[in-house]
């Protein structure tokens, strides 16, 4: 349940907040607050940020695992898609789709357009990292683990995983999937601790092949196909990564992404076997006579914790202790929903309409 927010709020300039996760949701959130003159610091355990929006590089190639491309359906989306446009970090794509079935590969539209990020999917989250650590009140620390929250007279004290304390913040913003926000706030504010336990999470393996040639061609199958979407029971989506814009000098590269059912009955187990059974089911739609070139790099990704169960009602929750929760596990599981929750959380913490 959403609680009125403390009579010291809105937050302005005299106030600081930490945020925990620097994915879309939780850098949304701190380029709100910070472009008020907040002072905001992001603190994620990963190298960069990006979340399921981040991207693996290898030798050869750089693969999407998490979002391959994403919609645009909200106006306040849209404007800030047209910024991300004219600053160069995200394009239109994929164009080509298909749908495959026992039946063979036909064309697929859902009349929707779609935008990915170029020259990688993380290349629009670092771009708003870049611009949200360009601001003199804001920062962003890396590989670094919060394990663990401390309220104080002083203000809300985080602690990471190497023993090292910051703060005090005045509030903290949790964009982190809520198994792990619930870990951080059980102790301090059960009410949202029991909103995380509400929203359970779906599992999903992500694999990625790199291949020493292009694929052969297919009777009418665009040479240049972009994606398609699957009726086999382990694969959902198969995404050529190379044909993405930006990323055309690399050599042949897809991205596999499991149906969430066969995600969760195989969610502990090895990435080897995963990467294998995902090639072969992709394999298995490609016409009898198709040649597949030498593979050269195959892997797997588990995301634990993919996308909610279910689509929320509410875009974020918060508490008059100083605690928030925003990500697209409480609006939904578009990367607009991300973006959306995180923003608005924003915006109802600084007191401005949504």
């Amino acid at each position: 349940m959403l609680e009125p927010l403390p009579e010291s709020l809105p937050l302005s300039g005299a106030h600081s907040v930490a945020v925990i996760g620097a994915g879309l949701s939780g850098l949304a959130c701190g380029q709100q607050l910070a472009n008020q003159g907040v002072k905001v610091a992001l603190f994620d355990k990963a190298r960069g940020p990006g979340g399921r929006m981040s991207s693996k590089r290898r030798p050869s190639a750089t693969l999407d695992l998490g979002a391959q491309a994403f919609t645009v359906r909200d106006p306040h989306f849209a404007n800030k898609v047209a910024e991300w446009q004219a600053a160069g970090c995200v394009a239109h794509w994929p164009t080509s789709c298909y749908q495959a079935s026992a039946s063979g590969w036909q064309t697929h539209s859902d009349a929707q357009l779609r935008y990915t990020g170029t020259p990688r999917m993380s290349a629009l989250t670092r771009h708003l990292a870049d611009t949200l650590n360009a601001l003199p009140n804001a920062s962003i620390t890396f590989q670094t683990h919060i394990a663990t929250l401390d309220k104080t007279a002083a203000g809300w004290q985080l602690h990471d995983t190497r023993g090292s304390s910051h703060g005090p913040f005045d509030m903290v913003v949790i964009s982190a999937p809520p198994p792990q926000a619930k870990a951080l706030l059980a102790a301090w504010e059960p009410t949202l601790a029991a909103a995380c336990e509400a929203k359970p999470q779906r599992g999903c393996w992500a694999g990625w092949v790199i291949f020493e040639k292009p694929f052969p061609p297919m009777a009418k199958v665009d040479a240049a196909w972009h994606t398609v979407h699957t009726q086999h029971p382990a694969l959902r989506l198969a995404s050529r990564n190379h044909t993405k814009p930006g990323r055309e000098h690399q050599p042949e590269s897809i991205s596999l992404l499991a149906q969430l059912d066969w995600s969760d009955a195989h969610i502990e187990s090895d990435s080897d076997s995963v990467a294998q059974q995902l090639l072969a089911a992709f394999v298995s739609l490609l016409p009898d006579d198709a040649e597949l070139p030498n593979v050269l790099d195959l892997g797997a990704h588990r995301w634990r914790y993919a996308q909610p169960a279910q689509a929320g009602h509410q875009a974020y929750l918060y508490s008059t202790s100083g605690l928030a929760l925003c990500g697209d596990s409480f609006k939904g599981s578009r990367v607009e929903d991300a973006w959306l929750s995180g923003d608005e959380l924003g915006k109802a913490l600084l007191g401005r309409s949504v």
